[in-house]
């Protein structure tokens, strides 16, 4: 984490717009997206004067305090002479600019979700870091958890689903974090209430809570696995309640826990109880657990692709999971959901890093394109674009060379979410 002790502290009542400011709340104690920003509106200054603190840190050099409301204007004496009228731009150079400005809205986007990724990554961290010494606060600390990214996710408009650069580092924290953000969007389809989408996110985070109690070699289940390791590895759903109920969890995130490896049709376990008798929460965990699972398995080289996984899924849909649930799951992640590799109708190849979930044959993808470098390449929003579609989703072993460097497509699948952006040169989100 970078070294802000050196940055200078201010009194909140001096704040003002356009200071880039540092909260050392944490990510789970404010309302915005980032712990580190530029005040960009009086809102927020509104906002910061009621957190409580009386200082917080900011950096002057990443500061623009032109942007504050009524600054002195510079001495009209001092101003240089108006320059000449420049000469109309060429469509050329207005289409650089273009690409220039969209590109840059393209990185900011990704860089603003990754970082909010990376903080709700290290608050999931911390929860599990007290579960066993200080049960009882890992349990707040997952409800506030749960509670920053439902303010952060319950706001006015669309979101889509995002592929991120990154993934949280250790397995564990990115299938817990994967599993709760697409559990949670689920949800929000679902119109589930403020209460129920807590208890959701409460649970979903906490699912694998018991194979903290289990040998490091029997947390994720293997073909391989005799009987008895079979039997170990399916004890962490019981520890996980035990747990969860030691935690003082409420009774609906525990049955997210005590349900989340149960199947529709009876076949799963601990219980082998049916649709009916699994709660709604557990039904959409038990739903995204399988998609996570089979496109992050322990073996990388087993992963299925996001679209391969969703075919697979729908294929075992009459048995194993809710029919409904499933046709919505299938309807927000998209036909070819983040971080598929497919090749369009054109014959180039593409990455799949944003689904829209009106047009799930339209998704948001990144084209191989020989006549742009890498680190200039646009996504192209296939919405807009009726003459282009997919041909075909197939295996990044199968791009050729010059794709696979370009696509990059990633070996651990990583996603979450961020608004819609709107209006003319729409091409990422």
């Amino acid at each position: 984490m970078q070294d802000r002790s050196n940055d200078p502290l201010i009194d909140v009542s001096q704040l003002t717009v356009g200071m880039f400011i540092h909260l050392d709340l944490g990510w789970m104690s404010h309302p915005f997206p980032l712990s580190s920003f530029k005040i960009s509106s009086t809102d927020q200054l509104l906002v910061l004067r009621r957190l409580g603190l009386t200082q917080v840190r900011w950096s002057p050099a990443k500061s623009d305090l032109s942007l504050r409301p009524n600054a002195p204007a510079a001495d009209a004496a001092a101003a240089p002479a108006e320059p000449a009228q420049p000469s109309q731009p060429t469509p050329e150079e207005l289409a650089r600019e273009a690409h220039r400005r969209a590109l840059a809205l393209q990185r900011e986007a990704l860089r603003l979700c990754e970082a909010q990724y990376r903080e709700a990554a290290e608050g999931f961290r911390g929860v599990m870091d007290l579960v066993q010494s200080d049960p009882h606060s890992a349990r707040g600390h997952a409800e506030r958890l749960t509670a920053a990214l439902l303010d952060k996710m319950l706001v006015e408009g669309d979101l889509n689903m995002r592929l991120l650069n990154e993934a949280a580092g250790d397995r564990g924290t990115a299938h817990a974090l994967n599993v709760c953000i697409i559990a949670l969007l689920l949800g929000r389809a679902f119109g589930l209430s403020r209460d129920e989408m807590m208890d959701l996110g409460v649970g979903s985070l906490l699912h694998d809570v018991g194979k903290l109690e289990v040998a490091a070699r029997l947390r994720h289940r293997d073909e391989s696995f005799t009987a008895a390791e079979t039997q170990a590895y399916q004890q962490h759903v019981i520890k996980g309640v035990a747990i969860g109920q030691t935690m003082g969890l409420a009774p609906a995130p525990l049955l997210i826990i005590a349900q989340h490896h149960e199947h529709a049709d009876g076949s799963g376990f601990p219980q082998r109880i049916n649709m009916d008798r699994m709660s709604t929460g557990a039904r959409i965990v038990a739903l995204v657990n399988r998609f996570d699972g089979l496109c992050n398995p322990l073996i990388s080289s087993k992963a299925m692709t996001p679209h391969e996984a969703l075919s697979l899924m729908f294929a075992q849909g009459r048995n194993r999971f809710d029919a409904t649930m499933l046709n919505a799951f299938i309807r927000m992640m998209g036909v070819y959901p983040p971080g598929s590799t497919v090749q369009l109708t054109d014959d180039r190849y593409a990455l799949v890093v944003s689904v829209n979930s009106a047009r799930p044959l339209k998704p948001r993808v990144m084209v191989h394109d020989t006549k742009v470098s890498k680190d200039d390449a646009l996504v192209l929003n296939l919405e807009e674009t009726p003459d282009l579609g997919i041909r075909r989703s197939l295996k990044p072993q199968f791009l050729p060379r010059a794709a696979l460097d370009y696509l990059s497509p990633r070996s651990r699948i990583a996603y979450f979410f961020d608004a819609v952006m709107t209006g003319p040169g729409e091409l990422v989100t």
